[in-house]
């Protein structure tokens, strides 16, 4: 039976990868988070000291580390990764790595592999409409720009990061444009994707919704 893929995209903030997340666990899919695939190399860009315009440079490392996903977590090099790459550093960089073309090749490339052989829920920006295409499901999650930075605004309170909501805000539009205006794989909507609001919505009432969807696609 050919494997069972869920592809879930959306803006950041929107609930990707907590869905995702809760998604992959009630089916026993393969989590796939993307969005960390590109915070770790990002990580690992600023970790190293390397010059964020420095395109070529960043090239060479990502070529050179090894991303992997065991169990749902993120290793890099066989060191596990986890609240490192949600840094507020991390955040206000991702993007400018995230739209270098070959960068993004390695990165799909990585995706593409993993899915090969597994069922699988992934998100990210450009999974439905790139990473694959031939994905049984394919959702949009969005939400208010308000919305999406009340949660990341909580989400790093209760990790004791000190910020405002103002500047988190702004830092959200701010990502919204360059991952929709970058010229390769921008975040676009499939033509064949479901949109889902998840700004009044719980955890619950879209794990549902999506679990009902995906039975209509495969039954």
């Amino acid at each position: 039976m050919e494997p069972i893929k869920i592809a879930i995209d959306g803006p950041a903030g929107a609930g990707k990868s907590t869905i995702a997340q809760e998604l992959a666990k009630r089916l026993k899919y393969t989590y796939i988070d993307t969005g960390a695939m590109y915070r770790g190399i990002t990580y690992e860009v600023i970790k190293r000291g390397i010059d964020i315009n420095d395109q070529t440079a960043i090239i060479e490392l990502a070529k050179k580390i090894n991303i992997n996903f065991v169990k749902g977590d993120l290793y890099i090099d066989d060191v596990l990764i986890k609240s490192e790459i949600r840094s507020n550093d991390v955040s206000q960089r991702v993007s400018y790595i995230a739209r270098i073309p070959e960068i993004r090749e390695i990165m799909v490339n990585a995706q593409r592999k993993i899915a090969i052989n597994q069922n699988v829920v992934m998100d990210g920006r450009d999974i439905g409409t790139n990473v694959l295409v031939d994905a049984q499901l394919k959702l949009f999650l969005t939400a208010t720009v308000e919305e999406r930075s009340r949660r990341r605004y909580q989400e790093l309170k209760e990790k004791s990061v000190i910020t405002s909501l103002k500047e988190i805000e702004e830092d959200i539009k701010k990502r919204d444009k360059m991952d929709e205006e970058r010229s390769c794989a921008p975040l676009v909507m499939a033509k064949d994707a479901i949109k889902i609001d998840t700004t009044e919505k719980t955890i619950e009432e879209i794990i549902q919704q999506i679990i009902y969807l995906l039975g209509e696609r495969i039954n």
